[in-house]
């Protein structure tokens, strides 16, 4: 059976993102634009476009399995970012690609960490081969983030985090915001840090429930 993804992806942006208040006109161009097909296993691709996450690595060494997020939380994260082509973008968490080539219609330019070897230099391949010459993939810790190139005006975290460390907040410029879902399942809310005069506030967003990162789980208590 032929899949019509063009057609595949027109229905995901009008019937999955649309519908949840997404109204960026960047941000909704940008999901009418990248092939998600292209940054999933063969095997997946006739799954491109449901209304789910996509696995797109296992679990190993203690890490938890990685997964390209579902749509419309994506979607509504990258309007809450407020992303303009004269931001310099890093996105943590980078894993196949998809979100930075997003992130990279939306932003002047993006460095994407990655920490798995294997997904960077996927994620790499496939960029390039579409032309997405704006993004430059880089492989560390992610919850480190990349302090070659910070300042950054925005700081796209692209899965859930339990805590921020405060080398993130660092890189961000004055005036800069971090987007980043926190917390565990359904219990799981998007907020935006602005740092302003070498302070952080915060704002909330919406909830939602996103796959973790691996890197940034609290420090286990000591039990007696």
């Amino acid at each position: 059976m032929t899949i019509d993804y063009e057609a595949a992806r027109a229905k995901m942006v009008d019937n999955q993102i649309r519908t949840t208040d997404v109204t960026s006109h960047s941000v909704l161009e940008a999901f009418f634009s990248v092939p998600r097909e292209d940054f999933v296993s063969d095997r997946l691709r006739p799954l491109a476009y449901i209304d789910d996450d996509l696995k797109i690595s296992e679990p190993r060494q203690g890490a938890p399995a990685r997964y390209l997020m579902e749509p419309s939380p994506l979607a509504k994260l990258l309007q809450l970012a407020n992303i303009t082509r004269n931001d310099v973008v890093l996105e943590i968490g980078c894993g196949t690609g998809y979100a930075s080539a997003l992130l990279s219609l939306l932003a002047g330019s993006v460095v994407s960490l990655e920490c798995d070897e294997n997904l960077a230099e996927k994620a790499s391949e496939t960029l390039s081969s579409h032309g997405y010459d704006n993004v430059a993939v880089v492989v560390g810790e992610l919850e480190k983030g990349y302090a070659p190139e910070a300042p950054y005006d925005v700081i796209f975290i692209n899965g859930a985090v339990e805590e921020l460390p405060r080398a993130l907040f660092d890189q961000l410029r004055d005036g800069g915001r971090l987007v980043v879902v926190e917390g565990h399942g359904n219990s799981s809310r998007a907020n935006v840090y602005v740092r302003e005069g070498g302070h952080t506030s915060a704002r909330r967003g919406f909830n939602t429930s996103v796959r973790p990162l691996p890197g940034f789980e609290k420090a286990k208590a000591f039990e007696f």
